[in-house]
Formats: structure tokens, sequence, C-alpha cells
């Protein structure tokens, strides 16, 4: 990696894990530890917010140009691919080198700062398309095996990778365009014809759903990709994923670069648009966050809905 790219990398907050991986501490982390609120995740699903890792085993990887994404994007190839237990190794211990300074605020919870060192959750979807790990299945048995969950997202390029992917504690699919022509303007993709993939992608989503938590999320862009709510409503129940996400724009990072603070919705927006995709699917509203400007949609509430970890 280019050293003044690395050098911006972690002025930023990010610190790298070995040659292709990278950790940073989420905002609603810092937030937890300070007793200020939690994630959208620990509302919804559990996920406690001070004992999650936000990392990536493909940092700055991705096959998507999106026009709302706030990561940058330089498709940098490692000469040498690391194996999992090194990538998690080194995550946990740069997760608690980056929360090391937290020791002496004064507002900091001692005890979630202790809880903290050792993480119970990965997000895998820091920065980059996760599914191009070439080892990620392992990564993720390695994870399961420590106790740890995991949560990985995927921009949905690459359907033959979901088909054999060990299944993760739960596995989000972004969905951020109703059809192809606003796919191809919002989701800028290196494939012209990506769309096609998408499309089988949420047929394997549909196979996952008994063998793991599936989710759909769609990024909700004013003026951009906020329109046909019945196709959004089709292209979910193709799917049947348990959840739908329904998430605002933040007008945030690399984003600023292509977006405005126009196109950043309301919650009520968001809410509104919502409201509409359920008008034309079995979906229906089930949980919200407003501070997050995020909706959770499903077909029936589950008791199992909001998981119970227990860890050292």
């Amino acid at each position: 990696m280019d050293p003044a790219h690395k050098k911006l990398l972690e002025k930023q907050g990010y610190r790298m894990v070995g040659n292709h991986s990278a950790v940073k501490i989420c905002d609603w982390t810092r937030k937890s530890l300070r007793d200020e609120g939690v994630c959208y995740k620990q509302k919804f699903y559990g996920i406690q917010s001070h004992r999650c890792c936000q990392m990536t085993p493909t940092l700055h990887f991705c096959d998507f140009q999106c026009i709302f994404c706030w990561r940058v994007r330089d498709n940098y190839v490692p000469s040498k691919i690391d194996d999992p237990e090194t990538i998690i190794d080194k995550a946990i211990k740069a997760q608690g080198n980056l929360l090391s300074g937290f020791g002496g605020l004064s507002k900091v919870n001692k005890e979630k700062l202790e809880e903290a060192k050792n993480p119970l959750h990965f997000a895998i979807s820091l920065s980059g398309e996760t599914l191009y790990y070439p080892k990620l299945s392992e990564l993720i048995r390695v994870l399961h095996k420590r106790n740890i969950s995991t949560f990985v997202v995927s921009n949905g390029s690459q359907p033959d990778v979901m088909k054999s992917l060990e299944k993760p504690t739960q596995f989000y699919m972004s969905l951020d365009s109703p059809n192809q022509e606003i796919f191809l303007e919002v989701n800028r993709p290196d494939n012209p014809k990506a769309w096609d993939n998408v499309l089988r992608s949420l047929d394997e989503l549909k196979n996952m759903r008994d063998k793991t938590r599936t989710t759909i999320r769609i990024t909700l862009v004013k003026s951009q990709n906020d329109e046909y709510p019945e196709k959004y409503a089709a292209l979910i129940e193709r799917a049947q994923p348990l959840f739908v996400e329904v998430k605002g724009y933040m007008f945030v990072g690399a984003s600023r670069q292509k977006l405005s603070l126009a196109n950043m919705p309301r919650h009520s927006e968001v809410k509104a648009f919502a409201e509409e995709i359920c008008k034309h699917c079995s979906y229906k509203i089930i949980d919200e966050q407003a501070r997050s400007r995020v909706i959770l949609l499903m077909q029936e509430d589950i008791p199992g809905r909001i998981m119970r970890f227990e860890g050292k």
C-alpha cells in the first residue's frame, strides 16, 4: 500500500491488520463506552456495541463505486493473503490499542471498557467487498469456535461465493436500487452486467434463510434511489430475507465528494418510504431507531430476534 495512503487511513482512525485487513472503532462503540446510546444492531438484534469489532479483510477492495459510500476505494492488491488466525489475533490487539486511550476519560464506563477488550462480535463490513477474501469461510469458522458472532456484509456481486460460504451469524446483502437503470447510476459497478449477479444473489439469499439470519439492507439516498417502492418490494419477496433494513444515507466521508447534504433523508422520510414498500409485500415495520435513521421490517417478529450472548 502506498505509504501516504496508509498514513491518511491511520489519521482517519484505521489500524492496519496484516497485508489487507483493518480495524476501526465505530462511533457507536465510542458512544456506548460513554453511556450515550447504542447502535441499532444492539436494539434490533442484541449485538453489544461496546463489544463489537468493526473490521474488514478486504480493505478498500470493491467492484462497486457506490455514490453513497463513505469509504475510499483504491483496489490495492496484496502480495500475500493472510490466514484467519493471524487476522483475528491482530484485529483484537489493534482494537485494544485503539481503546487504550479511553481509560483516562472520566465519562467512560470502566466496566464496559474492560469488556470491550474481548470482542464478542465481529462486524465484517468496514470497507471493501468482504467476499473477495478467499479464506472468509475459514475466518467465520475460527471466530465461531472462539464464541465470537459474525455479521458479514456483501454487495451481492458474488452469488457463487455466497452459495458455498460458511454461514455467519447474520448475513447482510445490500440492495440499493430497485432496477438495473438506477443500479448502474447509484452503485456504479465495474462489471456492467453486475445486475444479473445481484438478482442471482437474491436467490442465494433465499436459499440461505434456513441456515443463517438473512438481511437485506437498503441505503436510501434522497432524489437518487428513493422511488419505485413496489419494485423494491418485489425484490424483497424474491429473496424472502428474515430482516429488511431501510436506512437513510448519511452525508459523511468520501460520499461528500459525490453527493450533498440535501441527499440525506430525514428519519420521517425513511419511515414513509419503508411504509410504501410494506404496502406491496408481506413485510411490516417491526422496530426503528431515529438516531440512526433506520427502520426494521419483518414478515413477523420472532422470539429470538434479539440474541443473547455469553462471553468472558
